[in-house]
């Protein structure tokens, strides 16, 4: 049987459980911001996020269970956005590229946009092979970009043009 897989708007009722995949360790350590977050930070994050007509905070299911997060940040002008993920820390193996997948498909079908960028901290080779592998360019490094405290580490930028990906998602799904 075929797991059902969604991807959908977070709501107030999905914010204890993102909260939690936030704070912990093995997502945090991987983040921009990587102190461990109160809950009034995070609730007052998505208060602020939610209304915000250029963020789109996703929650991706399978088979109704919430199993990760996704975070677009639409740019002003030209469809061009930014992007942040996790999967739960419990997440079965193979959860992170069926999440890629369905949210660049939000991206490029639903929101329409014509770009998606990615940042990566460099000592995240996962994140860096997971987005080689969902078809991203690497578009540049910014030399020691991030700073954790005790060093400096340099950021991985990429891109993925929606026609690159339409493309490429037709030519795996042998549409013509």
């Amino acid at each position: 049987m075929q797991a059902s897989n969604l991807i959908r708007a977070m709501t107030i009722n999905d914010l204890e459980e993102v909260f939690k995949w936030r704070n912990h360790p093995n997502v945090r350590s991987n983040m921009f911001s990587q102190h461990e977050l109160t809950f009034e930070e995070h609730s007052n994050w998505f208060e602020l996020a939610s209304k915000d007509a250029r963020r789109h905070l996703l929650v991706y299911e399978v088979d109704s269970s919430p199993i990760g997060f996704v975070n677009f940040n639409v740019f002003d002008s030209g469809g061009i956005a930014e992007w942040g993920f996790y999967s739960a820390p419990d997440a079965p193996k193979g959860t992170g590229y069926s999440l890629g997948t369905a949210a660049l498909n939000f991206a490029f079908t639903s929101l329409g946009l014509h770009k998606l960028c990615g940042q990566v901290i460099n000592y995240n080779l996962s994140s860096i092979n997971f987005h080689l592998k969902l078809g991203f360019i690497k578009e540049g490094t910014l030399i020691e970009q991030f700073y954790d405290g005790h060093n400096y580490h340099d950021v991985c930028c990429f891109g993925l043009l929606g026609k690159s990906w339409l493309s490429q998602k037709s030519e795996v799904l042998n549409v013509k």
